[in-house]
């Protein structure tokens, strides 16, 4: 009997896509995992700062589940309102980046080719610098003696400095300054590849520019509008530097929480729950991306 050794060797699409998935096993699941296994575990004020989930006595294993971390999300209304006020300022914040990076896109993508690398390195020049940099230039601009306030003043705009700075217009403000790029960049690689043809097409059958944006270039551009906004999105609800620098007291954001839950509380169990419940919440829009563009290709396809 003869063996097909060839049956067992692996293909070439599955040597080019080990990689990846041994990347995302072992630097995405992996940690999910132990933050999963923390998030069941009690308190225990000890190294490691929580009890352990299995536990081998008198030839017994016994497997213990701690429900006391999520219970506190759902009972606690300050972990309820944090969601909430993170998942509304994530979404202002997505609001704000299509509003103004839309036009942006748009004009980089049908702007001449002898200047559309200029303007694209205008949008990606703030990645050469440091986040934390530019955050703490925000400080400068909108604390009540900054540029901003003196520049208003000196103008002869207001008599008395604008309170911005350590409010959630700063945590606007700084937000949508660093994640507009992440919405441009996606649109505008939609946008630049659009057929002009259709635009013709549409102002030969009477169209005006108006409906011609409406009907043609909006739709078509939806893909790079999603994912753009996905970008803003997931990272704007779990962002920490931004709140923490700009924000005042009262700006309740997941990732302030999550730091006060492991550094200062030392509470490894609640933090991870939170962590846990944070990524649950992030999968959704993944998840509706994820159907939609399937969905797209399979109308395409037919």
């Amino acid at each position: 009997m003869k063996i097909d050794w060839k049956r067992w060797l692996p293909t070439q699409r599955t040597l080019a896509i080990a990689p990846p998935f041994a990347w995302l096993l072992l630097f995405f699941l992996a940690p999910f995992v132990l933050v999963l296994k923390i998030s069941f575990a009690d308190l225990d004020f000890g190294i490691p700062p929580y009890t352990p989930l299995a536990e081998f006595k008198d030839e017994v294993i016994s497997i213990q589940l701690n429900l006391r971390g999520y219970i506190l999300l759902l009972t606690d209304s300050l972990y309820v309102a944090t969601y909430l006020s993170s998942i509304k300022m994530a979404a202002v914040t997505t609001l704000c980046c299509i509003l103004i990076g839309y036009p942006l896109a748009y004009h980089i993508a049908r702007a001449h080719p002898s200047i559309r690398g200029l303007l694209l390195l205008a949008v990606i020049l703030p990645f050469w610098t440091s986040q934390l940099l530019r955050v703490y230039a925000w400080v400068g601009i909108l604390r009540n003696d900054g540029l901003l306030n003196n520049l208003l003043r000196g103008l002869g705009i207001i008599d008395a400095p604008l309170e911005i700075y350590r409010t959630d217009l700063a945590v606007y403000i700084g937000m949508v300054y660093t994640y507009l790029p992440f919405f441009i960049l996606p649109l505008y690689a939609n946008l630049v590849k659009l057929d002009n043809r259709l635009l013709e097409a549409a102002y030969d059958l009477g169209a005006r520019p108006w409906q011609a944006f409406l009907q043609v270039t909006l739709p078509l551009s939806r893909p790079g509008v999603i994912a753009g906004a996905l970008l803003v999105f997931i990272p704007s609800v779990g962002e920490y530097v931004i709140p923490e620098m700009l924000g005042g007291a009262n700006t309740l954001m997941i990732g302030r929480l999550l730091w006060t839950e492991f550094f200062n509380n030392t509470d490894w169990p609640t933090a991870a729950a939170v962590t846990c419940i944070m990524i649950l919440l992030l999968l959704v829009p993944l998840a509706l991306f994820q159907y939609n563009q399937v969905k797209q290709m399979d109308q395409r396809s037919r």
